[in-house]
């Protein structure tokens, strides 16, 4: 699969209010953006010079314009973002302290992105997806949709791998939008198996308790089975194929929202680019230690930034 490939990522896009430490907390200092997952990650391959559609959807209202325009200006293709007359997109709000390390608060129980699959535009926009050359879905993804979507989701895997083309899924674990750890594991296992390649966070799979290392984890998405499996262990780099890749240079977090994001970003990018793993996963964690190094999930674009 060539750069000139069509990427398709498929999740929800939210309204961002963020803080950092000692911005004030009488309701002034929150800085409005947008962010979520998938489109962060969306946004750093536009950046790079990918082709990349984002399907979802979010509502008719002015923020949901305003949401819609941001995507856009970073090279977003938006034609499979569906609108829901009757839904408002999710918002969330970050905090974070001293130290880099943020805090979440979310609503997000009425968000449009949850009826992505049931709207009267959604069987062009899956038509659409199915002529991807890489599709891309996270946990959060799954978490946000109800079941007989999750199904439909999953059927949409398959006809893009039918179709030739390859699926990649970032094991993105927040406990509170599951009931349990036990439902969480049976959606992410069903999403491995119609994987071609596997981003898991260590620390997530800890949280769901059934991995203790990084090989460990590796061997549960299947490494052995011809996955791509990269394992993402902060600071320390990632483990791809059996190596540790440390990041190239100390990372200074000013505020590590996106990081894991910015990181599939770089790396899937360098790999679409025919960059072995390694490299790749060397370009992932550039572009982190950017992305951990300013404000917000989507920093703005400097000329810093590691893009290829």
């Amino acid at each position: 699969m060539g750069k000139t490939g069509i990427i398709t990522v498929i999740g929800e896009a939210m309204l961002e209010l963020s803080r950092g430490a000692g911005e004030g907390h009488s309701g002034g200092g929150w800085n409005l953006r947008y962010g979520g997952d998938v489109i962060n990650t969306a946004i750093h391959l536009a950046r790079s010079g990918d082709a990349v559609r984002f399907a979802s959807a979010i509502g008719a209202d002015p923020m949901s314009a305003g949401l819609r325009a941001a995507c856009e200006e970073e090279g977003v293709d938006t034609s499979l973002l569906l609108a829901d007359e009757g839904r408002l997109p999710g918002l969330y709000a970050i905090e974070t302290d001293a130290d880099g390390e943020r805090s979440f608060h979310y609503w997000r129980g009425e968000a449009a992105a949850r009826r992505m699959f049931d709207l009267p535009g959604s069987a062009a926009m899956v038509a659409q997806a199915a002529r991807s050359d890489l599709l891309y879905f996270s946990l959060i993804t799954l978490a946000i949709l109800p079941e007989e979507a999750r199904e439909k989701l999953f059927a949409l895997c398959g006809t893009v791998r039918a179709n030739g083309g390859r699926v990649a899924f970032d094991g993105n674990y927040r406990a509170r939008l599951w009931p349990d750890a036990v439902t969480a594991r049976h959606w992410r296992d069903r999403a491995i198996a119609l994987s071609d390649m596997g981003l898991p966070t260590l620390a997530d799979e800890v949280e769901m308790g059934e991995a203790d290392d990084a090989g460990d984890a590796a061997k549960r998405w299947g490494a052995a089975e011809g996955r791509e499996i990269v394992v993402k262990l902060g600071a320390e780099g990632c483990l791809v194929n059996g190596e540790i890749v440390a990041p190239p240079a100390r990372l200074t977090v000013v505020d590590s929202s996106g990081a894991g994001d910015a990181f599939n970003g770089g790396y899937l990018h360098a790999r679409l680019a025919g960059q072995s793993p390694r490299e790749a996963a060397l370009a992932g964690h550039r572009l982190a230690g950017w992305n951990i190094g300013r404000r917000g999930a989507i920093p703005g674009r400097d000329a810093d930034a590691p893009y290829g």
